[in-house]
């Protein structure tokens, strides 16, 4: 599976911006994805998931109410919704995919497949 992630962007608080995560393949639908983001001197942190059926859904503390993930099987796409954005959530957002969709969810181990990142910048 090849991931490719886009839609990242400069925008002020308060704004709004979409991320998208395009894969290749034709298992898409059988994996859990997710959405990290690593800020300049931190680690990689969980931001939201998603099962393969789209039905179950995990959100970081930080982003829940203001993130929303969502996929679409039949586009191989997966996209993160971010409203109210603030300058803490800038930081380099990747898209994962996981084979076995396990209960470690919010761990970059259980990921077999990283997108290339794509940067959000949120001035304030």
């Amino acid at each position: 599976v090849q991931l490719q992630a886009s839609g990242g962007g400069l925008v002020q608080a308060g704004g709004s911006l979409r991320l998208s995560c395009t894969a290749s393949g034709r298992t898409f639908r059988q994996y859990f994805m997710g959405w990290f983001r690593q800020a300049p001197g931190k680690e990689r942190e969980f931001v939201a998931g998603i099962s393969w059926s789209g039905l179950l859904t995990h959100y970081a503390d930080s982003v829940k109410g203001r993130f929303t993930i969502s996929r679409d099987n039949a586009q191989n796409t997966v996209s993160l919704q971010m409203n109210k954005l603030t300058p803490e959530d800038t930081a380099v957002y990747y898209c994962a995919a996981d084979r076995y969709g396990g209960s470690r969810y919010d761990r970059t181990s259980e990921y077999d497949y990283w997108g290339q990142g794509t940067q959000v910048t949120v001035s304030s």
